[in-house]
């Protein structure tokens, strides 16, 4: 992936974290046929149509399928659909894989993509529009056969086979003998009752066609999963897998050195010296288009976390935002903090990506400049704010988010850090509760235009554009390129309005880039894991090592 470079440098010096239990005997050998990972968050469903996040991606890539699916790289790959032709700006035809069925035993036809498409527009649990707004570009959704599957969306999508990666798809006999028009409005010509989380959350209604079944879900504990012996692909090696949610790196790291688990994401940065001089384990890196950025309430004034002695929202300002991001140093955040495994952010991707401006150096540390903003915005004596975060969320960031609050604290910013668990810090956010938020996100395509279609652009529902806005930015300056980038199928005509949207960006500020983080996963030394760029674990890629 171009513009990004892992280095695993020797880093911060942490206390040692139980050596003694590093024997190598009490591994399991590779042979074995469960294996045990430890994610580093909590799902928040077994629905995959319930929240785009990245534990619930890891548990939907394995029980669910897509159409089309994204590999390691980020690269379209088919999958239910084995082939598909664009006829058009607007139509696309699917052909769809013969001899696939269900986990209880229903063949895979176009109609369970209908209902599949369907459902997602009426799902009572979804949260904050993760799917429903990919759905709601379809102009038309047509059954042309069991095998064919036309669609029409409302305005060009260059971006469509990213998009549709996203929808898993579900058999259509979870509404009975129902039948379904997408023309008949959104609920399709069915009154429901529609499958809900509690459905999928007991199993259920947890039937895919993918490489694994689910077996037991639990949102805070262990999760199992049994090979399908009847899967269309590839048959994995593992037999069962179960996953763990551990959402502090101490107790993930001391599971995998006790031998609880095979397989850990995210150790504590601190900790990788000790665990590459160790024989008994390997490390597997990443680097990522997650980008860890702080979003700024420039909406609301008076905002409900701020303090200003005018009384206004100094966030709306832009040189204000252009204070905070200059007051935060990258490079030291990146060598101290982060063990070298971040790439400083110069933008909203990494370089060389889509949208991105050419040979940007990373975003400037210049607390004097940010100081003399202040002042110039009329607060030469700083503000106050409440700094919301997660503390079990993004690889070190409780740590970070106390870095972040004392570089502002030293323009004379006055921070108070309120980090909480991420059950609890998304929820809030989708409410749109804070003034100040570090937020996480990782893009399925290598351009821009995802990002900014779901944080930057004017929040517009029907569109299912700027779902992610939290901060309120709008700026038709921005939007302007941004929305015809949207509709632009030329890639190279798409990637000059990305550039124009970005310098927007740039100066505006609403968003502040801090870094791209590079995925990290531990495991036994008889395994081999390459990572995945969307930082997700799956069963199916790890191997006995050769």
């Amino acid at each position: 992936m171009t513009g990004l470079r892992l280095t695993l440098t020797q880093g911060i010096a942490r206390n040692a974290l139980l050596p003694a239990l590093v024997v190598a005997g009490l591994a399991a050998p590779a042979t074995a046929q469960t294996l045990r990972v430890a994610l580093s968050a909590e799902t928040t469903s077994a629905d995959p149509l319930n929240y785009a996040l990245t534990p619930n991606t890891t548990l939907r890539q394995h029980v669910f399928e897509a159409l089309v699916d994204l590999d390691a790289d980020l690269a379209v790959q088919p999958a239910l659909a084995e082939s598909w032709t664009r006829q058009d700006d607007l139509t696309w035809e699917f052909r769809l894989r013969q001899g696939v069925t269900f986990h209880n035993g229903q063949t895979f036809g176009a109609p369970d993509v209908l209902f599949t498409y369907c459902r997602a527009l009426n799902n009572s649990d979804e949260v904050v529009q993760s799917y429903s707004r990919l759905v709601r570009r379809l102009a038309k959704v047509e059954v042309v056969d069991d095998r064919t599957l036309r669609l029409t969306t409302r305005e060009p999508e260059p971006l469509l086979l990213n998009d549709l990666s996203n929808l898993s798809i579900l058999p259509r006999a979870l509404i009975g003998a129902a039948k379904l028009d997408f023309a008949a409005g959104e609920n399709c010509g069915f009154t429901g009752p529609w499958p809900g989380a509690a459905q999928f959350n007991d199993t259920s209604a947890a039937i895919g066609t993918g490489p694994y079944r689910l077996t037991s879900y639990s949102r805070n504990s262990t999760t199992e999963l049994a090979r399908n012996d009847s899967y269309w692909g590839a048959r994995p090696h593992w037999r069962t897998v179960r996953m763990t949610p551990v959402t502090a790196a101490g107790p993930r790291l001391a599971g995998l050195l006790a031998g609880d688990y095979d397989v850990i994401e995210s150790p504590a940065t601190g900790d990788l010296p000790r665990l590459r001089e160790n024989a008994a384990f390997r490390i597997s890196a990443k680097p990522t288009t997650r980008l860890i950025f702080l979003q700024l309430d420039t909406a609301r004034a008076p905002s409900p976390f701020v303090e200003a002695a005018d009384g206004k929202n100094p966030l709306q300002d832009a040189r204000v935002r252009q204070a905070l991001s200059l007051a935060i140093d990258r490079k030291t955040i990146q060598d101290r903090l982060m063990d070298g495994i971040s790439l400083p952010a110069t933008q909203f991707l990494p370089n060389g990506m889509a949208g991105t401006l050419p040979d940007l150096p990373v975003l400037p540390y210049d607390p004097a400049r940010a100081r003399a903003l202040l002042a110039e915005a009329g607060y030469p004596n700083g503000f106050s704010l409440t700094f919301h975060a997660t503390n079990n969320r993004y690889i070190n960031d409780a740590r970070l988010a106390q870095v972040l609050a004392q570089f502002w604290q030293r323009i004379g910013v006055k921070v108070q850090l309120d980090a909480m668990p991420g059950s609890v810090f998304f929820g809030r956010r989708g409410k749109r509760e804070f003034s100040v938020a570090m937020g996480g996100w990782s893009a399925d395509a290598s351009e821009t235009l995802m990002f900014f279609r779901n944080w930057l652009m004017s929040t517009d529902r029907a569109r299912g554009v700027g779902t992610s806005n939290y901060g309120g930015w709008s700026e038709p300056r921005f939007d302007g390129p941004a929305q015809q980038a949207m509709i632009t199928m030329d890639d190279a005509a798409r990637g000059t309005l990305l550039r124009q949207a970005s310098q927007v960006a740039l100066e505006q500020m609403p968003v502040i880039p801090v870094h791209f983080e590079n995925a990290v996963w531990a495991f036994r030394k008889d395994l081999s894991y390459g990572g995945r760029v969307d930082q997700t674990t799956f069963a199916a890629e790890v191997k006995p090592a050769e």
